[in-house]
């Protein structure tokens, strides 16, 4: 290795070093302040926590608050992201699956139309969904809206596009002659899925529930929408809201909720990151 590229290989590490410290930082804070009080807080944000069993007695704090029923909230967003991601994955698989086999011109018409979705602002349609809701509702004599499975329809709707087209680009590069082979054995089309192509897609699986888990877990302004501020059923990101009032901000019992919430994401990333980028890869460019 020549000097100048060593040089210049040190110098990216060093990058890869300082941006890491830049993106750590927020996740440093949320963790030392979660271990003091509010006023400790408020007077200096930057020192490290003089008791770290504070944290424990925030945490008691959120619990058994009874304006914020946090257990309940973590609750409601398991199911809604757990669920959500179920229906994203199974729909979402078959209908690229679909499309990448059938070889007609409507087939591809619909694909572009997944991909162009994907760049319509969420804020265009925020107001319309919340009406179209409750008419759907009217009509299906169902309520959507202030339900789980009104919210786990509509995260079914914002989170396909970009899934069918993770999906679609993978499953290209899966052989047909698999397929053929199932066929004349005999598999129906639903078998040839979910015993043939389904079992192959694991990696590119882990990239979808990876982005779309993380998504739905940290969203704010669809439940807002679709659930309210003061309904019976809240996410995490809109019950910790009830902590920050017009004239007082519970500091502590925000960041220490905010640090309950990371940690289901943490693990869940620890766990699946080495799918994460062959997923991409895969899905995506290939």
């Amino acid at each position: 290795m020549t000097r100048s590229r060593r040089a210049w290989s040190i110098l990216g590490e060093i990058l890869v070093v300082l941006l890491f410290a830049l993106f750590m930082i927020p996740f440093v804070m949320v963790i030392i302040n979660s271990a003091k009080t509010s006023k400790d807080i408020i007077f200096d944000a930057l020192s490290l926590p003089s008791n770290w069993g504070q944290l424990f007695m925030n945490i008691g704090l959120i619990f058994s608050n009874h304006t914020v029923h946090y257990a309940n909230a973590f609750l409601d967003s398991a199911l809604i992201t757990f669920f959500s991601l179920v229906v994203i994955v199974l729909f979402s698989s078959m209908c690229a699956w679909a499309l990448v086999r059938t070889h007609k011109a409507w087939a591809m018409v619909i694909f572009f139309a997944f991909v162009a979705v994907m760049v319509i602002p969420f804020q265009v349609l925020m107001f319309p969904l919340v009406r179209w809701m409750r008419i759907l509702g009217d009509f299906l004599h169902f309520r959507l809206l202030q339900s789980i499975p009104g919210m786990i329809f509509a995260y079914l709707g914002f989170g396909s596009p970009l899934s069918v087209f993770i999906f679609h680009g993978f499953i290209k590069n899966i052989p047909y002659e698999l397929e053929e082979s199932a066929t004349i054995d005999g598999c129906s089309e639903a078998r040839t899925f979910f015993e043939i192509v389904f079992p192959l897609l694991q990696p590119i699986i882990v990239t979808v529930l990876i982005l779309n888990g993380i998504w739905i877990w940290n969203d704010y302004l669809l439940p807002l929408l679709m659930l309210g501020s003061n309904g019976a059923i809240q996410t995490i990101p809109v019950a910790v809201t009830a902590f920050a009032g017009a004239y007082l901000k519970q500091w502590d019992l925000i960041l220490t909720s905010t640090l309950i919430a990371m940690v289901p994401l943490i693990v869940l990333y620890l766990f699946a990151q080495r799918y994460i980028i062959k997923g991409m890869i895969e899905g995506a460019i290939k």
